[in-house]
């Protein structure tokens, strides 16, 4: 009776009347297109070639095109239950997963077929003995050849409780055999062991990106909002002493904001197409005199060294290289401890044969706890790691210093 409550048990009997359904219609087919041969009085071999032709070839040739996956695995999903590793199925691109789509279907049809002609027996005759009690007494026909007796006494009981038992039956066959194909679905259309690892490094991929675009969206926005932050209290203490000053602070500060929000739409964007729409914003060391200017418009000194040919620096190594310089000023804006007109900050980039060496240093105030910095330095960290380098950052006397050194090859131009 539990199995009879399910609605699984209704919908497995649904899937497999469509594979009953199919099977009528390639019977259809098979014999408009048998009596054609027929009439074209072809010997018996030739006859006998061209009926198996019928009867397997146009199921395999179903079961061969890329839409059946795509199809199949929706029905399975909807009616069976099945839930796939990769979702939503899709078409068969392979020849392995076309083979393996053409075992299936033809499962489906085998399945659907048999529970196709159990059921129209089933409802056939259930409904004729369902009905016989009311019936004048004496022999009735069912169809030729088959027939019941009515006596009119109790024992005619059996023939309604044989219509409920076969529909029953029925219900119960067509539950087994949906579950074992729902134990088989995931194993015939779903991926083999090498799609499942291919399906996982795109899996992998995705999480990288995603990871990594989070990653961007903390430095830019994050170093974004400490300037706003600290630009906005300079233009408050100023307001009623320096109105120009206070002008300029809060148009840095528009200019910053706007910039943020294109950054944050722009990312949030990436995200909810999964990356397909284009991609992120890759700022490297070329911008780093945007990343000054702007600094500098908030009040904060910063004094700017380079040496060495940047531009022949990898493009990686020089997207890495400038979050990590942009993390580096927005922890020193956020944990020195001074106001934006005190606080200056040293600023080294040096390109040799030991590698691109970062140093950044400002003062800070001696009760700063510059250790702290939520996730930058540990961001700063992961970055480094990636491309093999070192880390050093700590207090050096009065200062808060970072030294990054990232050891790389450089490109010849030309």
């Amino acid at each position: 009776m539990r199995v009879l409550n399910r609605a699984s048990t209704y919908l497995r009997w649904v899937y497999l009347l469509l594979g009953a359904a199919l099977v009528l219609a390639f019977v259809l087919v098979d014999s408009a297109l048998g009596a054609l041969a027929q009439e074209l009085k072809l010997p018996n071999v030739v006859t006998g070639i061209i009926v198996a032709i019928l009867v397997a070839g146009p199921p395999l040739a179903v079961g061969l095109l890329p839409a059946v996956r795509e199809v199949e695995g929706i029905a399975v999903e909807s009616l069976l239950g099945v839930r796939f590793e990769e979702r939503p199925l899709g078409p068969a691109r392979t020849w392995p997963q076309r083979r393996r789509t053409t075992i299936w279907f033809c499962l489906h049809l085998v399945a659907g077929g048999v529970v196709g002609v159990l059921t129209t027996m089933v409802f056939g005759v259930g409904a004729v003995l369902l009905a016989a009690p009311f019936r004048a007494t004496g022999r009735h026909e069912v169809v030729p050849g088959v027939s019941y007796e009515i006596t009119g006494r109790w024992t005619d009981v059996w023939m309604p409780a044989a219509a409920l038992a076969g529909i029953v039956g029925l219900f119960l066959l067509s539950s087994a055999t949906g579950a074992l194909l729902a134990y088989l679905a995931p194993r015939v259309l779903g991926p083999t062991p090498a799609e499942r690892i291919e399906l996982l490094e795109r899996r992998t991929a995705t999480l990288a990106e995603r990871n990594r675009l989070a990653r961007e969206l903390h430095d830019s926005v994050g170093h974004t909002l400490s300037l706003v932050t600290i630009q906005a209290a300079a233009a408050r203490r100023v307001l009623a002493t320096d109105p120009e000053f206070a002008e300029t602070a809060l148009a840095a500060m528009e200019t910053s904001a706007r910039a943020a929000l294109e950054d944050l739409d722009h990312v949030l964007g990436l995200l909810r197409d999964d990356g397909r729409s284009g991609t992120s914003p890759q700022a490297t060391l070329g911008d780093l005199d945007r990343l000054v200017d702007t600094t500098r418009a908030g009040g904060i000194t910063v004094d700017v060294r380079k040496a060495g040919e940047l531009d022949r620096l990898p493009a990686a190594v020089s997207r890495e290289a400038y979050r990590i310089v942009q993390e580096g000023l927005t922890n020193a804006i956020r944990h020195a401890g001074r106001p934006a007109g005190e606080l200056a900050v040293d600023l080294s980039i040096r390109l040799d044969g030991a590698g691109l060496r970062l140093e950044l240093t400002n003062p800070v105030t001696g009760g700063t706890d510059t250790a702290g910095g939520g996730r930058g330095l540990a961001g700063i960290r992961e970055r480094v790691a990636v491309l093999r380098g070192t880390v050093d950052a700590g207090l050096d006397g009065t200062a808060w210093r970072l030294a990054v050194t990232l050891p790389i090859a450089v490109t010849t131009k030309g």
